[in-house]
């Protein structure tokens, strides 16, 4: 099972943004793109209209993190917009099905964010309607935090709740993933990661993103979840 890196252009230069993202094009997978409102999370961000504009400029396909209220009203927005992947939190959507469908009708994949302490279990029977899980290993607003070991359980969680359901819903680790913490979630079952001051701190991004993908991949190889199934 291949791994994919998602940059978080939260720990970029924001005066920047499309040279920030073209430093990155050559290595990643993805460009994650951090939306808060200052409501659902303390911190205020990117929204829509930088969206649109990175749609433009991005050869790498955008990865939205929707850390809003209201999703269901706002989030549809996002897929209209081009991006190729939409994420609402649980905390915040009131009617996830029917939000999940409409972004996979607007050609986005659909994923589900769950906050540190949210457990999966609740959520397991919403599976067939996502296409991908993203566990938080920080508490979501602000970047740079430091990683979350205590999350590592419920995400073995969620890859055998996936691996139950079949399909190929991916399941993404969001929060302190650098170099030091990439393997323990490669291992506990994670295949996508958002790295943000692990990748946009270095001097060498496009080595950091190929450092954080040999060190993930070389984890799955050998993880349980891969080498049972």
């Amino acid at each position: 099972m291949a791994v994919q890196i998602s940059p978080s252009i939260l720990n970029s230069d924001f005066a920047r943004l499309a040279d920030e993202v073209a430093s990155v094009s050559q290595s990643a997978d993805w460009v994650h793109v951090d939306v808060m409102d200052n409501h659902f999370v303390p911190n205020l961000t990117l929204g829509l209209p930088v969206v649109e504009s990175l749609r433009k400029v991005s050869v790498l396909p955008l990865d939205c993190h929707l850390m809003i209220e209201d999703p269901d009203r706002w989030a549809p927005a996002y897929a209209e917009a081009g991006a190729a992947s939409v994420t609402f939190h649980i905390e915040a959507a009131a009617a996830p099905v029917r939000l999940a469908r409409t972004l996979r009708a607007a050609g986005a994949r659909a994923g589900l964010a769950l906050k540190p302490a949210t457990p999966i279990e609740p959520y397991e029977d919403l599976l067939p309607e996502l296409d991908m899980i993203l566990i938080m290993s920080v508490e979501p607003g602000f970047g740079g935090q430091r990683f979350l070991d205590i999350v590592l359980p419920k995400v073995r969680r969620a890859r055998q709740a996936i691996q139950r359901h079949g399909g190929q819903i991916w399941l993404q680790m969001d929060g302190g993933v650098s170099a030091e913490t990439i393997e323990r979630c490669a291992d506990a079952g994670a295949d996508v990661f958002v790295a943000g001051s692990a990748v946009y701190s270095a001097d060498d991004r496009d080595a950091a993103v190929r450092e954080l993908r040999e060190l993930a991949q070389r984890a799955t190889d050998s993880a349980s979840w891969v080498q049972g199934h």
